[in-house]
């Protein structure tokens, strides 16, 4: 009996007491107190049942059966711990997964070493967790690495010394499913040793094995076109795909006598995509910010679009000729930089001296010119954007800037008076019924529906539609009046084309005033020299 004690108390030494969960008894009372624990493990083992029930486990282990299995089997007996204490209900009939006092006494509980049923064997769980980083990306799934194979092998077929770069557009445009005017900066980029030509194993490595395959298409231009040391892009970085594009499209044939304006069309399309799409402003273009902009769309319609004019997005020739000829009519000396007496004239004088003299102090953007109180061509294109594109998000935050005096994010009445005091001294000048503040005050609170009628601020502009006409009602006279009196012939133009953005009508307006310009001009000059031949005529 004495050997059966010492069994009996090193098995008491291994039982948790929250397996009895007694709510007489509190699980620390009895930690504190083993002889509890003993005298009630006693008391079980000294019931008829309990001996029943020990001696069919004996039985059982002897046939070789597993202990887990007899336990499983086995339905509670009248002398189990759970019918000593009826204070006890039973537990929830739901899976053992549900309830954290299941799994303690499920399927991870098993005898102890000196075969007690209440020992518990925290056996470890192993999970092994997948890879989920990769050096270059995650690899290609195996069909797509497959396709890839056979499209390259049908290319370089014949071609063991590797690709020339005039063969390799193919490539770019049918592999890569990049616009070809990048077959240029891709192949310098697998050629590195500049060895004149791309072998299949170079393309391979550099595409496939590189994962360059596994990226959307934005991770892939970006990838392409920026400096290995930089994580973004910068204006340099789009001057080698565009001087393709200039050499090799169709629609841009004609520049190829003019490199002058080859390289003026190249950088007007840089500030465009930089106005629109670098919304930080610092001249470093993100991945996030070139995923979130429309220019990848815009890229690949310039390559399949034969006309360029049609691509509104960036790259229209027409666009481009617009922006240049109003900088080239405002640059009177032709010094390639515009000063404030210069921008005064925009638009027939319709800006004000006040919004004039804001811009010209850099508050809405820096000036990138060298010469002081002089803007540079770049700042002119930043300048007629968002003049003349005034709904676009980077044109709202740029007047914003010019209108919010001391800088605090908030424009009040008397911020919103001082630029509206020189319109309507103008309206006055120009025999104009003038308006009064007050009355002009409230039909912007209209217009904007601010969430605070004492402020405006700039989330008000940007989610109110009319936003571009509030700018034109405090700073802009001519576009005022012409809202004021809208055409409906306009207004129908409008809603026929609801794609087309304020830009868009401009450019389109604007180009045809200047062909049509030319175009007398052309007939002036043929006249004067029908004239002079006239008077030179022996007759």
């Amino acid at each position: 009996m004495g050997a059966m004690d010492v069994e009996t108390g090193k098995d008491v030494a291994l039982l948790n007491p929250e397996l009895l969960q007694i709510a007489e008894v509190s699980s620390s009372a009895m930690k504190e107190n083993p002889h509890i624990v003993q005298n009630l493990y006693s008391q079980w083992l000294s019931l008829p049942d309990t001996t029943k029930l020990v001696k069919t486990v004996a039985d059982k282990a002897k046939t070789g059966v597993p202990t887990n299995d007899i336990f499983n089997s086995s339905s509670p007996k009248a002398g189990s711990p759970s019918s000593m204490f009826a204070a006890v209900p039973p537990l929830s009939p739901r899976s053992s997964s549900g309830s954290p006092r299941l799994s303690r006494r499920g399927s991870g509980l098993g005898p102890s070493k000196l075969g007690s049923p209440l020992k518990v064997l925290g056996e470890p769980i192993k999970e092994v967790i997948p890879q989920f980083y990769f050096i270059n990306g995650r690899p290609a799934p195996h069909e797509m690495k497959e396709h890839c194979l056979i499209a390259i092998n049908e290319i370089f077929t014949g071609h063991e010394d590797g690709l020339q770069l005039q063969d390799f557009k193919t490539v770019t445009k049918e592999i890569c499913k990049l616009p070809s005017f990048f077959s240029t900066v891709l192949f310098k980029m697998i050629d590195v040793e500049s060895r004149g030509s791309v072998t299949r194993s170079a393309f391979v490595d550099y595409w496939i094995n590189k994962n360059m395959i596994t990226m959307d298409i934005a991770t892939q231009i970006y990838t392409i076109l920026k400096q290995p040391h930089q994580n973004y892009l910068v204006q340099e970085d789009f001057k080698p795909i565009l001087k393709e594009l200039l050499l090799t499209h169709p629609g841009l044939e004609f520049l190829q006598n003019t490199p002058e304006f080859q390289e003026r069309y190249s950088e007007t399309v840089i500030y465009r995509i930089f106005y629109y799409m670098n919304r930080a402003g610092n001249g470093r273009l993100t991945l996030r910010e070139l995923k979130r902009g429309n220019l990848i769309d815009a890229m690949q319609q310039a390559d399949d679009e034969e006309d360029i004019n049609k691509v509104l997005r960036y790259f229209s020739y027409e666009h481009f000729y617009v922006i240049y000829c109003r900088f080239w009519e405002l640059d009177t000396d032709h010094d390639f930089l515009i000063s404030k007496e210069n921008l005064i004239k925009y638009g027939n004088h319709s800006l004000t001296y006040r919004i004039v003299d804001r811009i010209f102090s850099q508050v809405p953007r820096k000036f990138l010119s060298k010469v002081e109180g002089k803007m540079s061509y770049e700042d002119f294109v930043y300048f007629i954007l968002a003049e003349e594109d005034k709904p676009s998000e980077p044109s709202l935050e740029y007047w914003f800037k010019c209108l919010d005096l001391d800088g605090n994010g908030i424009l009040t009445p008397n911020e919103l008076q001082f630029f509206y005091e020189e319109q309507l001294h103008r309206m006055e000048c120009m025999t104009q019924e003038p308006v009064l503040f007050e009355d002009i005050l409230c039909q912007l609170i209209d217009m904007i529906h601010p969430e605070d009628e004492s402020h405006l601020i700039l989330k008000d502009f940007k989610r109110c539609k009319l936003s571009g006409h509030v700018f034109n009602i405090l700073f802009n006279l001519n576009k005022f009046m012409a809202f004021e009196s809208r055409d409906p012939f306009l207004i129908r133009q409008e809603r026929e084309e609801p794609t087309l953005t304020e830009w868009d009508r401009f450019a389109r307006r604007e180009y045809i005033r200047l062909s049509m310009e030319e175009d007398a001009e052309d007939a002036s000059n043929g006249s004067a020299d029908v004239w002079d031949e006239s008077l030179e005529s022996p007759f």
